[in-house]
């Protein structure tokens, strides 16, 4: 990402939400930042790490949400400004310091940025992160624009000071990766020196009292957001329809209305601030329309809270129409559009629509015919796919129907054709140990199969060490399998605690996956999963043996990182001669069951091919063939 400390205050420049979000948060002074990569949130971090040396602030990828919540509460505490960034499943992690927090109250400008991912894009579920607003008690703001990133970040910084609380900014995916012109402003010349107070202590008790000076700040945040004018109405005196829509659905809205040819008849009241709800605003606008749609992405957080204050003066407004989830015009599902927002517009106000022409939808659908179907998958020479063969013939050899508990990296996918569909369980980081630890546990209620868990490098520091205490505890009887390839790779390959690098490219210290190993008394054993008879010799074994946690590390650089450093030593063929094509044993075994992408099978001639523009040369391909028609030469015998 580029150095945005740098740009020059008052010239309009393209950014992104998220670099727009960061560059705000250069501009508000905040001294310490902190994240867990998730997309989409990942370039708020990335951007100000890259910025962080002329900024001269510190920058960190810390091993997970709460961890880094709680290092940017620590210089709220010393009267610094701190911020955390992280996706809508990492504010699930970090909701019990948020909690707490919110009741202990914050001193240091003190703002968490959610990235939300509607239709989940980037995510295992769309989760709208707003809750933590109403749960929590805590202001929440909601810009529609990279403009409005950068002005409502400066704006969260301050309203964070002035009622001594966290502010909630939510973003969402399609905001993040925006591209738009921003202004930047100045930075600030100075900053105020870290110090914190012995007399001054921040916590919980006496609960009743401090939920009261919380309920007192949200009040105090209410009036002061009012005034920052950051809620606004666009259209008519009084609207046929007022739409009420937050984040990027206010852009939506708007340009539904062109669409439809409703510009005269459809006003549009713009919430930036959506938590809590500017009330007043609201009962004024709703004094002027008869008809409400709500527009926002995913829950009805402001349709309910609306319809809340509706229903305590509804004798003073009479009876009005509303239009959302409830009814329809909202999906409570994916993304909102333009073109779903002049649906429930032309539905409500009986104006003709079609999204697109016919003609064009036709043309549209017999191109589609022609688009051979493609699923996601692992790149070419990724040791993910090596890794589940071996779990796959492993499984298959010990017949026993053994389960595979999955985790969140790219080894997700081992839920798909392309990890052969091995994995049985996904659902949260950390929860592939957790769920593996009480199968492991049901032996002695007639339980037989044998348990594998996969975790990945970066995820078995986030989330899955509790897990492995909890197994070695209580004797848990399962294998866990860590898939090592040195990178968070998913989300952009940040540095983690193993790669021994920090986000302003620091040596750390690296940790260990087999010290702590060592540390809990596990027994391990570390392998190449590019080496498949080994492996699969390790794993059968380990599968075998019983009575406790065995750990086995699949160590390989990721594809994608090992291309960059020069790529791997094997040059790959196919010798047609030996190829057995449609005849071979399992019907073009490499190409139908093993499925790397660099391996393509010819019509033409009725054998495979390899495809050298997508082949890296990792070299399991020849080990799986049953004819030895896989050549795999050192790249220098063949230059």
């Amino acid at each position: 990402m580029a150095d945005v400390s740098k740009l020059a205050p008052g010239q309009k420049v393209l950014m992104q939400g998220n670099e727009a979000i960061a560059r705000g948060a250069l501009e508000a002074g905040v001294s310490l930042a902190a994240a867990y990569p998730g997309n989409p949130s990942s370039e708020i971090l990335q951007t100000l790490a890259d910025s962080a040396r002329s900024a001269g602030i510190y920058v960190e990828w810390s091993t997970n949400e709460k961890v880094a919540l709680e290092s940017a509460a620590a210089a709220s505490y010393a009267g610094l400004r701190g911020m955390a960034s992280m996706k809508q499943n990492g504010v699930n992690v970090a909701q019990d310091f948020i909690c707490n927090l919110t009741i202990s109250g914050t001193k240091g400008g003190l703002v968490l940025v959610t990235c939300d991912d509607p239709s989940g894009v980037s995510s295992t579920n769309e989760q709208d992160a707003r809750f933590i607003a109403r749960v929590a008690c805590l202001p929440l703001l909601e810009p529609a624009t990279p403009a409005e990133c950068l002005k409502l970040t400066k704006l969260a910084f301050e309203l964070s000071e002035q009622i001594g609380n966290l502010v909630v900014l939510r973003g969402l995916a399609r905001l993040s990766h925006t591209r738009a012109g921003v202004t930047p402003g100045p930075l600030p010349e100075a900053k105020p020196r870290p110090h914190w107070d012995p007399n001054e202590r921040w916590f919980t008790i006496p609960v009743v009292p401090r939920h009261q000076v919380m309920l007192d700040k949200l009040a105090q945040a209410g009036e002061l957001i009012a005034a920052a004018g950051v809620n606004y109405y666009d259209g008519p005196v009084r609207p046929e329809l007022l739409v009420i829509a937050s984040g990027s659905s206010r852009l939506y809205a708007d340009e539904a209305r062109r669409l439809v040819g409703a510009g005269g008849r459809v006003g549009i009241l713009h919430m930036g601030a959506t938590w809590p709800l500017d009330q007043e605003l609201i009962l004024e606008h709703l004094a002027r329309a008869d008809k409400i749609l709500f527009a926002e992405e995913v829950d009805p957080h402001i349709e309910s809270g609306v319809k809340s204050i509706y229903a305590q003066h509804v004798r003073e407004l009479g009876l009005k129409d509303f239009y959302g989830q409830e009814t329809g015009h909202k999906p409570p599902i994916g993304e909102l559009s333009p073109s779903r927002v002049a649906a429930a517009m032309a539905d409500i106000l009986g104006l003709p629509w079609q999204e697109t022409d016919p003609a064009y939808l036709a043309k549209a659908k017999a191109a589609q015919a022609l688009v051979a179907p493609r699923q996601v998958g692992f790149c070419p020479g990724c040791p993910h796919r090596a890794s589940y063969w071996s779990m796959k013939q492993v499984l298959s050899a010990d017949g026993r129907e053994g389960i595979v508990s999955g985790d969140i990296g790219c080894y997700t996918m081992g839920v798909l054709p392309t990890g052969y569909e091995r994995v049985n369980a996904v659902h949260c980081m950390g929860s592939g140990p957790g769920i593996a630890s009480g199968l492991g546990k049901l032996r002695s209620q007639g339980f037989e199969q044998p348990v594998i868990s996969v975790v990945g490098d970066s995820t078995f520091f986030h989330a899955a060490l509790p897990a492995l205490v909890n197994a070695r505890w209580n004797n848990s009887d399962y294998v866990l399998v860590v898939l090592d390839n040195s990178a968070t790779a998913m989300t952009g390959f940040q540095p983690h605690p193993g790669t021994g690098s920090t986000a302003m490219g620091q040596a750390g210290t690296a940790v260990d996956v087999e010290q702590i190993c060592a540390g809990l008394g596990l027994p391990y054993t570390v392998l190449d999963p590019y080496d498949l008879e080994a492996t699969q010799e390790a794993l059968y074994d380990a599968l075998q043996i019983g009575g406790g946690l065995r750990v086995l590390i699949f160590r390989r650089t990721c594809a994608l990182v090992q291309n960059k450093r020069g790529g791997h030593p094997w040059r790959m063929s196919v010798d047609p001669q030996l190829c057995r094509g449609e005849d071979c044993g399992c019907d073009r075994f490499c190409t139908r069951v093993f499925r790397c992408p660099g391996l393509v099978f010819d019509q033409a001639t009725g054998k495979t091919v390899l495809d050298e523009v997508v082949c890296v040369g990792c070299g399991v391909c020849a080990q799986i063939c049953p004819a030895g028609a896989i050549k795999a030469r050192p790249k220098e015998a063949t230059a």
